[in-house]
């Protein structure tokens, strides 16, 4: 059988968690992402870096809950849409935290840390991502967890927002994973962020452009950045094409790229589709239609 990240039967069912190895709470603001700085390397599995103990409140205007397992985590994934947010929202204060651990959707809503870290505030938004698939297509898994995570954010005044993941390399699979997204935002209205799309659509234009790291499966910095534009876009409701650069270590010219391609992939796959109803953020740029 072909190995899946969901698969009961495989050692290891998720394609983004190697095995004992930890990503423990990180929380991103002004100060964090200038000592990190930009930088071309993939961050997934560097479990060494040391992260500073989560106040017990966010102070910050715009404060942001990441939930999810490496994807979420890879190639400074958090500390760049921290910058977006900083640059289309200026003047207001800017705080993204990612929960504990690198985990399920399932095992998150199981996990108390997590869920502790979910309600001990309001939040303007919670991103979720790793929901289990079958990349076989062989198996069917429970999306009810994914449900009531979405349910216990907007309980927290939060607006959901699911993080389907850009398909593996050479693999077609963003429609399979974003329409498994879709689905659960039609029980439970949540935004559903156009990731696979926008990378598809970058790839088919800019063919050289390497969004992959090295395992096929991961995202690299530019790939990573290509994420977080299209978060940014659905959290705050303004497009991405007017936003300035940020200091990732890209040239200006691939960052326009990629930029264009998360704008024109939301004109198409509008992330608030299925969260109509939510608020916007005053943001740069025009919004989004659809």
């Amino acid at each position: 059988m072909t190995p899946s990240r969901t698969s009961p039967p495989t050692p290891f069912p998720d394609r983004s968690r190697p095995p004992a190895r930890r990503w423990w709470a990180t929380w991103v603001g002004t100060f964090l992402l200038a000592a990190c700085g930009g930088g071309g390397g993939n961050t997934a599995n560097d479990s060494s870096a040391s992260a500073p103990t989560p106040p017990t409140t966010l102070t910050a205007e715009v404060s942001v809950l990441m939930m999810g397992n490496s994807h979420t985590s890879s190639a400074r994934l958090p500390e760049q849409l921290a910058a977006l947010l900083r640059g289309g929202l200026p003047g207001r204060t800017v705080a993204v935290a990612v929960a504990p651990g690198w985990m399920f959707l399932d095992e998150r809503l199981a996990h108390g840390p997590s869920m502790a870290l979910l309600r001990s505030q309001p939040w303007t938004a919670v991103v979720l991502q790793a929901q289990k698939y079958s990349t076989t297509g062989q198996y069917s898994y429970s999306t009810q967890e994914a449900e009531l995570l979405v349910q216990a954010a907007r309980g927290q005044r939060a607006l959901p927002v699911l993080f389907p993941e850009w398909p593996r390399l050479g693999v077609p699979e963003t429609a399979q994973i974003h329409d498994l997204h879709v689905g659960i935002a039609q029980v439970q209205p949540a935004c559903v962020a156009p990731i696979g799309q926008a990378w598809d659509l970058a790839l088919q234009r800019h063919p050289a452009l390497r969004l992959h790291s090295d395992d096929g499966n991961h995202a690299d910095v530019p790939g990573a950045y290509l994420a977080a534009l299209v978060l940014y876009s659905t959290i705050t409701g303004g497009s991405p094409r007017a936003l300035p650069d940020i200091d990732n270590g890209l040239a200006p010219s691939v960052q326009a790229q990629l930029r264009a391609a998360a704008a024109d992939t939301l004109q198409t796959w509008p992330a608030r589709r299925h969260c109509p109803a939510d608020a916007v953020l005053v943001s740069a740029g025009p919004r989004p239609q659809g």
